[in-house]
């Protein structure tokens, strides 16, 4: 079943798989199936642990400070790109990865299990704080499952099939976000009570059970000793490649640059709003608008990202670049209304462009970045570039927040410039995938 399921929606390479190491070549589309299908209900936790939606809403029905609210976000999306070249060392030792992928996906069904426990009896502050705590913890398993991850696919589907993989995963992601987002919208509404909350998380732990059951039947084969020579036992070592790896450190500065598609869109929201549309407000539109630019960009971009990763990050980082320069020169054309339906059109239309491009440049990094190497070279390229931009994505956002005090045009010009010099780098990029 795996077999017929497998190809009738990829473009295989024979080829690619039977030169696998070990016997990986055989079980390819088994692999391939558990991980669309684990990636699928990782989403699907994801969209029910937001931090910059759901969790909020939750702090705010438990009647926990404001003050807790603005450590959510970057709790979780530094907390679990940092610590990750500290780690690597502890994970190169386990020659099996597939276990760490596993325990990473147990630690955040844990973590959203005990939010789930907070939400339905607790309150107040303690309540607050306990979520914040849960959360942290979340984002330790989420960065042993990032560590991991890569090395899981690069090790059981070639080349040629990895864009297909992310851009599946993507699509499966759209189809639930799309789903979810409806649910809330014609079941909930706007208005969601702490346990209506508490349900929802439990559903979310379920999720990454059901996540941490499908990665353990992944068939990995196992690598015997070091597979690189660069000296990935010790943090420091494993930091060393940004200095020494010139190639490496131009992929991360690529990745800096393309911030453009992961920092616009909540500025585009704010243009929206001082506008005067309120067209994009509400938990289950945005969840919606994303889902459906996963679901068109899954497909298209998992392929391009086969023939060319580079080509897909720098073509799409470009194109965004140019939707929020577009977007900027039109709101500030005089006697712009974002009420009027004219004005609704570009908004929405800009918002929605946003979240599909970003969908190319997240696959195509993901992509390149399990192509340009093997073994635990990989393993440290992964881990060092999401630490370098657990740190590079608090600067970039600090300046562009600083920039909107003044004025948020000001802050979408810095990114769509960033944007462009990113743009600029990614065709610099070796070529590093099959080109099918």
């Amino acid at each position: 079943m795996s077999e017929r399921l497998y190809s009738a929606v990829m473009r295989r390479d024979l080829e690619a798989e039977q030169a696998l190491p070990g016997d990986a070549g055989r079980y390819v589309a088994g692999n391939g199936v558990r991980l669309v299908l684990s990636s699928a209900l990782q989403s699907s936790g994801d969209q029910i642990v937001k931090p910059s939606t759901v969790l909020p809403w939750l702090l705010h029905a438990l009647g926990a400070p404001a003050a807790l609210i603005g450590l959510l976000v970057p709790i979780r999306e530094s907390g679990s790109m940092l610590p990750q070249a500290f780690l690597t060392p502890l994970v190169v030792r386990v020659r099996r990865r597939t276990w760490v992928l596993v325990l990473g996906s147990v630690v955040q069904a844990v973590s959203v299990a005990a939010m789930a426990l907070v939400a339905a009896v607790g309150s107040g502050t303690t309540a607050g704080v306990a979520i914040v705590g849960a959360l942290a913890v979340f984002s330790l398993g989420r960065c042993l499952t990032s560590i991991a991850s890569k090395d899981v696919q690069g090790r059981t589907v070639p080349k040629g099939e990895r864009g297909q993989i992310n851009g599946l995963g993507t699509m499966a992601a759209g189809v639930v976000a799309i789903t979810l987002g409806l649910a809330l919208r014609i079941f909930a509404g706007e208005d969601l009570s702490a346990t209506q909350l508490a349900w929802l998380l439990a559903l979310g732990a379920a999720f990454w059970v059901a996540t941490a059951a499908v990665q353990a039947g992944i068939r990995e084969p196992v690598e015997d000793g070091p597979t690189t020579g660069e000296d990935t036992d010790s943090p420091v070592g494993v930091l060393r490649l940004l200095r020494d790896d010139r190639e490496f450190r131009s992929f991360v500065t690529t990745r800096s640059f393309l911030l453009v598609s992961a920092l616009s869109p909540p500025f585009v929201v704010t243009l929206a709003a001082t506008a005067g549309s309120s067209t994009l407000a509400g938990l289950g539109g945005f969840v919606i608008a994303s889902g459906v630019a996963s679901l068109i960009g899954g497909r298209i971009f998992g392929r391009a990202a086969d023939r060319s990763s580079r080509v897909l990050m720098a073509a799409t980082g470009a194109v965004a670049s140019l939707v929020v320069l577009v977007l900027v020169a039109l709101v500030s054309v005089p006697g712009f209304d974002g009420a009027s339906t004219w004005g609704t059109v570009v908004l929405v239309t800009g918002y929605f462009l946003l979240t599909l491009l970003h969908t190319g440049v997240r696959v195509g990094r993901k992509t390149y970045v399990v192509d340009m190497a093997e073994g635990d070279l990989r393993t440290a390229y992964v881990a060092v570039s999401n630490t370098a931009m657990g740190v590079i994505l608090l600067m970039v956002g600090g300046i562009s927040s600083v920039l909107a005090l003044a004025s948020v045009t000001w802050a979408l010009l810095f990114l769509a410039g960033l944007g462009l010099l990113g743009a600029v780098w990614g065709w610099r990029l070796p070529e590093v995938s099959r080109g099918r």
